[in-house]
């Protein structure tokens, strides 16, 4: 039976976030960079245990997005990675259960980035696909980001959204999005 917990990672064991990176690595078959796993850490992990073995991850970060000139308190999805042979057992399904809980209870939306093989998952749980460009507020002003153009989800919680309008995403080394 799969359990899943959350914790903040400040209360996550560093032998827990240990392996937590090295399920990442397998699941991204070694693309998952230092920076990568910089951008999951410091928001609240979801954890999927079959008895004493981590099987899962994802986890949720606070960003700034900006919409129609509002910065919003926007809840990122970072490193959802399942096991290789413990997948279509709906495992990740019940970590995003636990990420949109917490999404759902202290931000304006959730977002992320998603790989082309997971975007029907997302979809089918109700994340919207941008439509429209995106951008990121770098140290030299705002830039258009466009190969990220269409793979970019938002849940929204509080706010109703033109998804054809521009989205700006906060700085941050490496993929901004």
């Amino acid at each position: 039976m799969v359990k899943i917990a959350t914790a903040h990672t400040a209360y996550v064991e560093p032998v827990v976030l240990r392996a937590a990176r090295a399920l990442l690595d397998d699941v991204f078959c070694g693309e998952m960079t230092d920076d990568d796993w910089e951008h999951a850490l410091g928001g609240i992990h979801a954890l999927a245990w079959e008895d004493d073995v981590l099987i899962g991850h994802a986890s949720v970060i606070q960003r700034r997005l900006w919409l129609g000139g509002r910065a919003l308190r926007t809840g990122y999805v970072e490193g959802v990675g399942v096991r290789a042979d413990r997948r279509r057992r709906g495992v990740a399904a019940a970590l995003l259960d636990e990420i949109e809980r917490v999404i759902r209870g202290a931000y304006d939306l959730g977002a992320l980035g998603s790989t082309d093989m997971a975007m029907g998952f997302y979809a089918a749980r109700g994340w919207q696909l941008w439509q429209g460009p995106s951008s990121a507020l770098t140290p030299r002003g705002i830039e258009r980001t466009p190969d990220d153009d269409g793979g970019i989800y938002v849940l929204p919680v509080s706010v109703e959204l033109d998804l054809t309008a521009e989205i700006t995403a906060d700085w941050r080394d490496a993929d901004v999005w």
